[in-house]
């Protein structure tokens, strides 16, 4: 008699025996491991959202202004690009904003100001290059050096403001004999343009007399450069800024690891400081009454 397995009824059949290692009949492929669910990317914290974008801008203008220093100091050894050429290109770029009258008078006062660089520049003993202009960045002028030390840097920077701040004031005269209000305007712009110089932060001339007061100023001058590049965006004070924050940086490097001869340098008797502190505050004082004194306030037509 045959003998057979007996099953429970409707029980599955087993699946027939493996090969050998081989995986049975209807098994899954094998896979790779399994791998532990990603973590979730944490939002951009609230300081890199607001500084991110200004940290490309940064990077963006300093490879911009490499090629650009360079040709700077090459400008005044351009034939063809004299004071009174790039005067007229100035003239030219300002007219488009302000008419070619207030343009013309506007270079002027930009002229007469670095006319005070020029012209101390050459009483320290150092050649100095005529101004050289370009369009809405002002003007420069080129020298070896600015001095043989911070106090004569100091008053190398101070004689544009103190020149053109004269200058400024001379405006005055045609103002009160004609009451045109044109002058009262130019007149405000000089000495605005002379104030905002006097900034804390290096390369403006402010920075200058610092390096003969207190160099930990240009940091607070260029906390206060940043944050007018924050509430009043505009290319040129973002330059301005750029520049700022490369030479206070390269400027505090070398006053820290510089040796005796850059402490030589810095080394300011305290009547040098006293002197320089006297002329830039009393610059900074009359600035302000002048723009106070000479301020057009604005009148808007109805709609």
């Amino acid at each position: 008699m045959e003998q057979r397995n007996w099953l429970p009824p409707n029980t599955p059949t087993p699946p027939p025996p493996a090969w050998d290692g081989a995986p049975a009949p209807h098994a899954p492929a094998p896979g790779p491991p399994p791998h532990d669910p990603p973590e979730p990317q944490r939002p951009p914290s609230r300081l890199r959202r607001l500084f991110g974008p200004l940290l490309v801008v940064v990077a963006a203008i300093a490879r911009f202004l490499g090629p650009l220093k360079g040709l700077l100091l090459a400008l005044p050894k351009l034939k063809l690009l004299t004071t009174s050429g790039t005067m007229l290109v100035s003239v030219a770029a300002y007219a488009l904003i302000w008419g070619w009258k207030f343009a013309l008078g506007f270079v002027l006062l930009l002229l007469v100001h670095e006319l005070g660089h020029v012209i101390q520049l050459r009483r320290e003993g150092i050649e100095a290059s005529a101004p050289m202009f370009i369009p809405f960045l002002g003007a420069v002028v080129s020298a070896k050096s600015l001095g043989d030390d911070a106090a004569a840097e100091a008053r190398v920077g101070l004689a544009g403001p103190v020149l053109g701040s004269l200058g400024a004031a001379a405006l005055l005269i045609p103002w009160q004999l004609t009451g045109d209000e044109f002058w009262q305007a130019l007149a405000f712009t000089g000495f605005f343009l002379n104030l905002f110089n006097l900034m804390p932060v290096v390369p403006l001339d402010g920075g200058r007399a610092m390096a003969a007061m207190t160099p930990w100023m240009w940091f607070v001058g260029l906390f206060v450069m940043v944050m007018v590049a924050f509430v009043f965006p505009n290319p040129i004070i973002i330059i301005i800024a750029v520049f700022a924050a490369f030479e206070t940086w390269r400027r505090w490097k070398q006053l820290r690891e510089g040796g005796e001869q850059v402490a030589s340098y810095y080394r300011v008797t305290p009547r040098q400081r006293l002197l320089v502190g006297i002329v830039y505050i009393g610059l900074i004082a009359l600035l302000v009454l002048g723009m106070d004194a000479t301020h057009l306030a604005r009148t808007f037509a109805d709609a």
